[in-house]
């Protein structure tokens, strides 16, 4: 099913809920957390990326975008084997699936090495040596691609159970890919790398509100020339891919579309990066070709120029708007409620953020008491923050599922610049009950989103 519902026709409320958060996501959780979306009033159901994780778990350092995160599965719900399905399935995804399986098996061979440390032969995609692998561990390569399948069986039902109740799926896309990933290892020309695979240069950003010394991602640059000599075929591919599966989507750290902060491959710290032109129009001008809809959402946050901007504009892309940013004694922050503007979507906190709790409880004297008298929220927080974006112009209003429930800083989503203990929050068990559905209900209600 690639038929996408539309989003930004009227006022709508959804939640960020990550799909790791739940169990069985692709099957039983995930129709039971739709049909408490439902039945709370929210219409959108915004999740992380869902591609297949290092053992940071992080969905932003994924070994290949085009795949699905097995892990997700539902172990109760598999479809049958080696059926017409799948063998269609097989047939339509021969273009990436295929490396991405041999991909994961030679990881795996070689001890979880990154690919520019595998043997040369198979570091350099020699074609005999490809073919001895795929013969030595036929095995395991089919077991892969039929964990794909059963990946995409489960997504077109959780689709379709989400469209028979309303609610619209809202994905997200990283900016970058993993260093080591199938895509790169594929692809070597597209990106910026010494001669044995690893990056020349990472992407990152420079410093900003949540890391003083930057943040260094390790992901490698695009070489953007290759790129557009190509006609951008590998990034429409990657974005007509997450189009299939999804209603909306979000392209992370968008700003890099109109310049990128590169950093030396060996550099301490971001701070030695610089920032580089990116041909931002020229690509959206080849999506737009491909995927004349476009349904994407600009992550406009951090440092925002011009060009930024003026993108955007171009291509009427709705950005974002965070009300915990909105508290810094500047009436005209675009974070603040009454500054919002229809097209776009205004949010608490996103899931790099404390929980709006947890945020609270952390501010300084002065910071609190504006929160509070704008907001006239002494002890009534998130409750506050939510009805200020549930009450935004902004067309989509989306809470975080931690704040939905109320929770402290120890269901933080994520903490950027930090290794460990991200990316494992779930829903306790029963949070989300009738009760607490009727509440969300009736205040959808009242602003007009439900």
């Amino acid at each position: 099913m690639s038929e996408r519902l539309p989003v930004f026709d009227r006022r709508r409320a959804g939640v960020l809920l990550p799909l790791f958060a739940l169990d069985a996501p692709l099957g039983r959780g995930g129709r039971a957390a739709v049909d408490w979306l439902a039945d709370a009033g929210f219409s959108v159901w915004q999740v992380l990326p869902a591609g297949p994780t290092g053992a940071d778990r992080s969905p932003y350092w994924v070994r290949s975008d085009l795949a699905g995160n097995p892990a997700l599965l539902d172990p109760q719900e598999l479809p049958p084997a080696g059926g017409e399905d799948e063998r269609s399935f097989l047939a339509a995804n021969a273009g990436w699936l295929p490396d991405y399986a041999l991909f994961e098996v030679l990881t795996h061979a070689c001890h979880g090495a990154p690919f520019w440390e595998w043997p040369p032969p198979l570091r350099e995609r020699d074609p005999d040596a490809l073919a001895q692998a795929r013969r030595e561990h036929a095995a395991q390569l089919a077991r892969i691609q039929s964990e794909q399948f059963a990946f995409e069986w489960q997504w077109r039902a959780l689709r379709e159970h989400a469209r028979a109740r309303g609610v619209r799926l809202f994905g997200d896309l990283p900016f970058y890919v993993a260093p080591s990933s199938a895509e790169v290892w594929t692809e070597r020309a597209l990106f910026q790398l010494l001669p044995h695979g690893a990056p020349a240069a990472v992407g990152g950003v420079p410093p900003d509100y949540f890391a003083e010394h930057g943040q260094t991602w390790g992901n490698p640059l695009y070489d953007w020339a290759a790129q557009q000599r190509t006609g951008f075929r590998w990034w429409t591919r990657r974005v007509g891919g997450q189009l299939a599966h999804l209603d909306l989507l979000r392209l992370d750290h968008f700003r890099g579309l109109a310049a990128h902060w590169a950093i030396p491959a060996q550099a301490p710290d971001a701070r030695s990066g610089a920032w580089q032109p990116s041909p931002g129009a020229a690509l959206l001008e080849a999506l737009r070709a491909q995927l004349p809809d476009l349904p994407l959402v600009a992550e406009d946050l951090g440092v925002i120029t011009a060009d930024v901007i003026e993108l955007m504009r171009q291509y009427a892309l709705p950005g974002m708007r965070v009300v915990q940013f909105a508290f810094d004694g500047n009436p005209a922050n675009p974070h603040l409620p009454f500054m919002h503007v229809r097209e776009s979507v205004a949010y608490t906190g996103t899931h790099d953020n404390d929980t709006t709790l947890g945020w609270y409880r952390d501010l300084d004297a002065d910071t609190r008491a504006r929160v509070d008298y704008l907001l006239g929220s002494r002890e009534s927080m998130p409750a506050a923050l939510i009805r200020a974006v549930l009450g935004s112009v902004a067309q989509l209003a989306v809470i975080p599922a931690p704040d939905l429930l109320g929770l402290g800083s120890d269901a933080r989503i994520n903490h950027p610049g930090t290794v460990g203990g991200n990316w494992q929050w779930q829903v306790p068990p029963g949070a989300l009950g009738a009760d607490l559905a009727r509440h969300y209900a009736r205040l959808n209600a009242a602003f007009g989103r439900a």
